[in-house]
């Protein structure tokens, strides 16, 4: 990015909506990026480049890095970046399902974006807060310290839990004929997969697809991912609060979410381009650089670069991964709020990032090898739970940290955005880790962004006191020059603006600005992952298909005695808009942030009562005759509509093969 080029946090819509349920119901921000290199940084990276260049080339050969830095030069710091198909006509459903109105003509052209996706990217930023203070590893759970501070966050506990060390050997090679340890080749055996008891990731998303209820799905997998620390113990003493560490003694715990091996297969799957999906870093002598080429990231390159001590960030690794995907979309039921993910691959004995704080809410997963971390509480009160990501900061901002530590495979640690923190290899070993991000602009604030310009437009519609004129001479009398006079005009100028604002409460249509936050989320979530049983059961399974000349199995036969349900509960939105009633779903999302429009389908009022019938009904299945619709054929058109789309499933196929 240039020195001059903003970032963005993600576009929320400005413009107000008009709804029918007048009583409950919001634009492009941008956010300067701070900071050039200062001048003697700049001259240390010359001086790194030179050098590096020479070594090199008396070495008979130019690494992916000093190639790199040959074309671009020394010093390109890295900028922090923030970053519904018109469905076709209906033939068997009736007019007024009004099928298929939608925002966007489909997906998007396949243009790299200009800045990473927002909450999937692990990002840079400051706060005041209370010390958080990490404790001997022997130290109890409730050994909390709180000490004073506006945020009032709590102490940061260091938990060590005595489970058994997995006994399995260490998947990186060993004898005369291993690799270097740390070496692309040494780390391709990265965590083992579930084995046949179930274990690992593998083992526990097979286990919560018996679950029934995908909010029961959602609420488990956070319990494992705190483990063994309560969700209600977890939310009453560290969210928005104070770091947590979770010590587990388990290297196997999180396997089959996400290794080296994987790493290497997306490389290898010819899609992951250099900036869009992956950043190569480093950070050393205070100087934080980005040195991504342009074009496709060849494994050739990607591996010359981190054999140079280059990190290595894969910004969205739930595209390529399919368990990274399973386990994000579950887990956005819980948050109620976009689930994203990083992996940040990093050479021994190497940094990739400078100091800084995020502005989303951070669990990092150690998966492979170890990693030394230091974190820092907020520096002063506008920096807790900030809106935005910092700028790369340097280390005699810091002060001292509040929590230091060096994670091993299987442990957790958490930090609340605003707590500023950096992360280094040890010289004995490489690191993988994934930082799950949540939380990005979902505060009480974001709310009331959308909630007060509409409530704003409601009263001036509804009460003429919003609509009188201002008095003549109010310029005279009000303005900051004007701020120290004693003047009665001033007094009711000041006592009839705080009337309107406390009136304007009684026009805030505050749930409909929570379903526009909804159809937001719903925008920004994963598509589902069907198991198995549930693609037999959907429209994923159904059975048509070309044979002997001709299509066959393409009739969906739905009937009264149809048993049907939701695919899952969060899946579905209803919005009262100026356009009408729209159904916002997330079916046919991409698994690529914003890939895709909005998805919705534009109903009439009347099927409202059987969208929200579905909804109350679930996770049991209902007959269609049971859906509150006027006549059996407008049942039996929307169940079979909302099974197109992949919003519901039956009780049993509906076609056998």
């Amino acid at each position: 990015m240039t020195k001059d080029e903003p970032f963005c946090c993600p576009p929320y819509h400005r413009h107000p909506w008009n709804v029918s349920f007048r009583r409950q119901a919001g634009g492009d921000v941008l956010h300067p990026v701070a900071g050039a290199l200062p001048a003697e940084a700049a001259a240390r990276g010359g001086a790194v480049m030179a050098a590096m260049v020479a070594e090199q080339r008396e070495l008979g050969r130019l690494s992916a890095l000093a190639v790199y830095r040959l074309v671009a030069g020394a010093g390109r710091m890295e900028r922090r970046r923030r970053g519904a198909p018109l469905p076709a006509g209906r033939k068997r459903a009736k007019a007024r399902l009004r099928r298929g109105r939608a925002g966007g003509s489909g997906s998007k052209p396949e243009v790299p974006p200009p800045a990473a996706p927002p909450s999937r990217v692990e990002l840079p930023v400051e706060l005041p807060v209370e010390a958080a203070v990490e404790l001997p590893v022997e130290a109890p759970v409730e050994a909390a310290v709180e000490l004073p501070v506006e945020a009032s966050v709590e102490a940061a506990v260091e938990l060590l839990v005595e489970a058994p060390v997995d006994p399995r050997p260490e998947a990186t090679a060993t004898g005369p004929d291993a690799k270097p340890r740390g070496s692309p080749e040494a780390m391709l055996g990265g965590p083992r997969p579930a084995g046949e008891d179930g274990g690992g990731v593998s083992g526990l998303l097979r286990r919560l697809a018996r679950l029934e209820d995908s909010r029961q799905r959602a609420a488990e997998l956070f319990r494992w991912l705190l483990a063994p620390v309560a969700p209600a113990e977890f939310l009453g003493r560290h969210w928005e609060r104070a770091p947590l560490l979770v010590r587990r003694g388990d290297p196997g715990y999180y396997a089959g979410l996400f290794s080296t091996v994987d790493f290497d297969a997306a490389l290898r799957g010819g899609k992951v381009h250099f900036g869009t999906h992956l950043d190569v870093t480093s950070y050393a002598e205070g100087v934080r650089e980005t040195h991504n080429p342009s074009g496709r990231a060849l494994p050739a390159v990607v591996w010359d670069f981190y054999q140079n001590g280059c990190s290595l960030r894969l910004l969205c690794p739930q595209a390529f991964s399919p368990t990274v995907w399973h386990f994000l979309s579950i887990l956005q039921e819980q948050f109620g709020s976009m689930a994203g993910a990083n992996t940040y691959l990093t050479p021994p004995g190497t940094q990739g990032f400078a100091p800084h704080y995020d502005d989303i809410e951070a669990f990092v997963l150690q998966l492979e090898g170890k990693k030394h971390w230091r974190v820092y509480r907020p520096r002063t009160g506008a920096e807790v739970l900030p809106q935005f990501s910092s700028a790369n900061l340097t280390q005699a901002e810091l002060g001292e940290p509040v929590l230091e530590t060096v994670l091993e495979a299987g442990d957790l640690l958490y930090f609340p955005r605003g707590f500023i923190h950096q992360g280094d290899c040890l010289p004995d070993a490489h690191s993988l880790h994934i930082t799950v991000s949540s939380y990005q602009r979902n505060s009480w604030g974001d709310f009331l962004e959308k909630l007060l310009p509409a409530a704003l437009q409601m009263a001036l519609e509804e009460d003429v006191e919003y609509r009188r004129g201002l008095p003549m001479d109010y310029l005279r009398y009000m303005g900051v020059a004007n701020s120290d006079t004693v003047d009665a005009r001033r007094t009711a100028f000041v006592e009839k603006v705080q009337s309107l604002i406390k009136k304007l409460v009684d026009y805030a249509p505050i749930d409909a600005a929570v379903d526009q936050r909804a159809k937001s989320f719903l925008h920004d979530c994963l598509p589902p992952v069907l198991t198995q049983s549930e693609k037999t059961l959907s429209v994923y399974g159904f059975p048509a298909r070309w044979q002997d000349g001709g299509p066959c199995n393409v009739d969906i036969l739905i009937t009264k005695d149809t048993e049907v349900r939701l695919l899952r509960h969060g899946i579905i939105r209803l919005c009262n808009e100026e356009a009408g009633v729209m159904l916002y779903y997330t079916t046919e999302n991409s698994r690529v942030y914003h890939k895709e429009e909005p998805k919705f389908l534009e109903l009439d009022p009347e099927y409202t009562d059987s969208i929200e019938f579905l909804l109350s009904s679930y996770p049991n299945h209902v007959s269609v005759a049971n859906l509150p619709c006027e006549t059996l054929e407008e049942k039996i058109s929307l169940a079979t509509l909302l099974f197109e789309k992949g919003i519901l499933t039956t009780k049993k196929p509906l076609a056998k093969v």
